[in-house]
């Protein structure tokens, strides 16, 4: 994290051993948001009607799924709400410190926090309040998506990328 305070950082010219860790970081955490992406896609379901049924409960001839107490979103919401501000927080680190522009720095980071912040407060408003909030679950999972792998992708691109060569007298 010292390496951030300087003035100027870019994490394509970083020494090779902290670009490393920083690669392998991302590499970690790539395959927590596949496999998250695995749990929303198999477990859950990627329509409206899936997601109400998940969290609100359903009756249908086909499935029959309780609704989701209120410990048990508490202790979703608790432990994701923790895990993801810290993978938040280096990721956008990391990604604040590359090439790319303010404005797709801006965008991208916004994105992943108000989809990350969605997904957290989905849940209960499908629960509590009404099923048409599925949607907007729908909405938030694309947003965090988005924000995640841009910042996932663009940060291993330059933590693996050449170095760039010092300028010539």
């Amino acid at each position: 994290m010292r390496e951030f305070s300087k003035g100027g950082f870019r994490l394509r010219e970083a020494a090779p051993a902290l670009r490393s860790v920083y690669g392998g970081f991302l590499l970690l955490t790539a395959v927590g948001v596949a496999s998250q992406l695995g749990f929303q896609v198999g477990r859950i379901g990627v329509t409206p009607a899936a997601i109400a049924a998940y969290y609100a409960g359903s009756e249908r001839a086909d499935v029959m799924a309780f609704p989701k107490t209120f410990g048990q979103l508490l202790e979703v919401t608790h432990a994701h709400a923790f895990t993801m501000a810290l993978v938040l927080l280096v990721l956008a680190h990391l990604f604040v410190s590359t090439g790319v522009s303010s404005r797709t720095k801006g965008t991208t980071v916004a994105l992943a926090f108000g989809g990350t912040l969605g997904g957290l407060v989905v849940p209960w408003a499908v629960r509590y309040v009404s099923g048409a909030f599925a949607v907007l679950g729908m909405l938030a999972w694309l947003a965090q998506a988005v924000g995640l792998w841009t910042m996932l992708i663009v940060s291993g691109y330059e933590c693996l990328g050449r170095r760039p060569r010092p300028a010539s007298p």
